[in-house]
């Protein structure tokens, strides 16, 4: 599958297409796109909370369910999370991509 890379506007395709739709899918709120309330992920609502350990264990679940739904060309195989400075966190990916593994890394700020 072919797309447009949202920031260039330069055509893109197989991992770089993969890795653009999974940073949509984990930065869209449930309940936001008028006529598909169900895409997207929880992920924008537990950034910003407090990083107790349930809070990263919510954000690891709701990252593995949304693209276990959204994404079937990616099979997640792990996920970390790493906190940063003002409210910025980076959710790291690993998983399967064509029978190889690949690494992504989406940052998001509160």
């Amino acid at each position: 599958m072919a797309g447009i890379d949202q920031t260039t506007l330069r055509a893109i395709d197989g991992w770089d297409h993969v890795q653009q739709s999974i940073r949509d899918i984990l930065t869209t709120k449930i309940g936001s796109r008028i006529m598909r309330r169900e895409y997207g992920s929880s992920v924008p609502d537990l950034i910003g909370r407090p990083a107790t350990s349930e809070t990263i264990v919510k954000i690891y679940a709701a990252t593995a369910l949304a693209l276990s739904q959204w994404e079937p060309r990616f099979e997640i195989e792990g996920v970390s999370v790493e906190g940063g400075s003002a409210g910025v966190v980076a959710i790291q990916i690993v998983g399967k991509y064509k029978g190889e593994t690949v690494e992504g890394r989406i940052a998001m700020e509160a």
